[in-house]
């Protein structure tokens, strides 16, 4: 029996699959969807996937007057795409695909029967499906993923070989499962992604990117994270987190480096359960800069040899890292840019233990930039440390710091900080044209205005004039 919650989505397909039916065919609602419905997963918004022994011209006949929108950008594959009002629906031929040994793409043939479709389905808690357009909708479950949900087991339909041949990136998709629904694989199934994780190199960078990028902003990753490093999965496509395991942090010494990189991750927890009053972040940015911001210390060798290095060449070392394998894995501009910077400035907080002055905070407020609530946020998580005495210290140590800014904030509109003058201003001060100078100066005076605010054009144009002095003298 079909549980009550499927209703409301059985009636909105409904007038569709009357549709496939009259024309002859079968439709089953497919994939994550069954499967979330039968685990009682809340979704407020999520795309329909239907699967059909319809072919594509004939599924693009059977939308037609029906659907709002159409797209066959993935037709080749079997796949007609669909809007109707808010909702996207995909519509895919049975299909049986398996990838060529060299190739990226897959080759499609169709089936004619669900089961077979079913069969070529990345894991049995994915491969269930319900006919619509009867009378009584029933399950089809012939590789058991209902009870695999409940006993929290990932499995494939057919071997994990076929599997992963069929498509690589699913070892990477099992991280997220694993994450996601606290599943625990099959001994066949790690087996298989061991042996098998360098298939992965026949996959996108593009692709693997938007499947990494699912994990990380799953509730709780730590699994699907330790799952990558333990298969050998991650040396693949990110060989920094297997690194991270062999060194042993002086800092936190009851957690090698990646043991406390992953708890960092976990602990940037998403805005739902951030404690009231707390500034919204960019969540996914910020678990991505978690999991990269200690990624230099096996690179730094005064690290490894406990005897300590600067924030600052850490930082460095860490962020010119970080952005060689974001740009490899294909991530935007604004996001290498944004995860690179939390990252150079991760530590920032530490330089300053003795205090906040106004100067210091006007200069990790203008450094930070934009990014301001995601570096306050990185900073609270990574106190990954067991003594609740420095936990509060340094929970205290951070309110006390977005205090100091508010009221400076409220005082002096940090965010817009600039010098006094601007480059027009002084070139024509010191009479002289554009060019580096100029910079050099602009650059004085922002120094003056966070160390000591504002000081009024007439002394920022004194205080000019004394460093042209000197810097003419040299």
């Amino acid at each position: 029996m079909v549980p009550e919650r499927f209703a409301p989505v059985l009636a909105e397909l409904d007038p569709l699959a009357q549709r496939f039916v009259a024309a002859g065919h079968r439709v089953f609602l497919v994939g994550g969807t069954v499967r979330d419905l039968l685990v009682g997963t809340e979704r407020d918004e999520f795309d329909l996937d239907l699967t059909t022994d319809a072919r594509p011209d004939a599924i693009k006949r059977c939308l037609d007057g029906w659907a709002d929108a159409i797209w066959t950008q993935g037709e080749r594959f079997g796949t007609i795409g669909a809007k109707k009002g808010d909702r996207t629906i995909e519509i895919t031929t049975f299909r049986d695909e398996i990838y060529a040994d060299d190739s990226r793409k897959p080759h499609v043939s169709y089936a004619d029967d669900i089961e077979t479709d079913l069969g070529r389905r990345d894991f049995t808690i994915n491969a269930m499906a319900l006919e619509l357009g009867g009378d009584a909708p029933a399950l089809v479950d012939p590789h058991g993923g209902a009870v695999d949900l409940m006993q929290r087991v990932l499995r494939t339909p057919l071997g994990p070989d076929i599997s992963f041949s069929d498509d690589p990136l699913r070892m990477l998709r099992a991280a997220r499962f694993i994450a996601r629904f606290e599943l625990t694989p099959t001994d066949e199934l790690v087996v298989a992604v061991r042996d098998m994780a360098p298939r992965m190199e026949i996959v996108s960078a593009e692709r693997i990117r938007d499947e990494f990028d699912k994990l990380m902003v799953t509730d709780h990753p730590a699994a699907g994270l330790w799952f990558l490093h333990d298969t050998g999965l991650a040396d693949q496509f990110l060989p920094e987190l297997p690194a991270m395991r062999l060194e042993h942090d002086p800092i936190h010494r009851h957690k090698d480096v990646l043991s406390h990189t992953i708890a960092v991750v976990e602990n940037v927890r998403p805005l739902h359960e951030q404690p009231e009053g707390r500034p919204e972040f960019d969540f996914r940015l910020v678990r991505l800069a978690a999991l990269f911001h200690d990624i230099g210390k096996p690179r730094t060798r005064g690290y490894q040899e406990g005897k300590g290095t600067t924030f600052h060449h850490h930082d460095v070392v860490g962020a010119r890292m970080t952005k060689k394998r974001m740009t490899a894995l294909r991530y935007s501009n604004d996001d290498i840019a944004a995860v690179t910077e939390l990252v150079a400035l991760h530590l920032r907080f530490h330089t300053y233990r003795l205090g906040w002055s106004d100067s210091a905070v006007r200069r990790y407020v203008r450094d930070a930039g934009d990014l301001l609530h995601e570096l306050n946020a990185l900073t609270r998580c990574d106190c990954t440390t067991r003594n609740e005495r420095k936990a509060r210290t340094l929970s205290r140590r951070m309110d006390d710091l977005e205090d100091r800014i508010a009221e400076l904030e409220e005082a002096e509109e940090l965010a817009k900080i600039r010098p006094e003058l601007d480059g027009t201003a002084v070139m024509e001060h010191l009479g002289i044209g554009p060019g580096r100078v100029v910079g050099e100066a602009l650059q004085y005076l922002l120094d003056v205005r966070l160390d000591e605010g504002e000081i009024g054009e007439d002394a920022a144009r004194a205080r000019l004039d004394e460093w042209w002095a000197v810097r003419s003298e040299c």
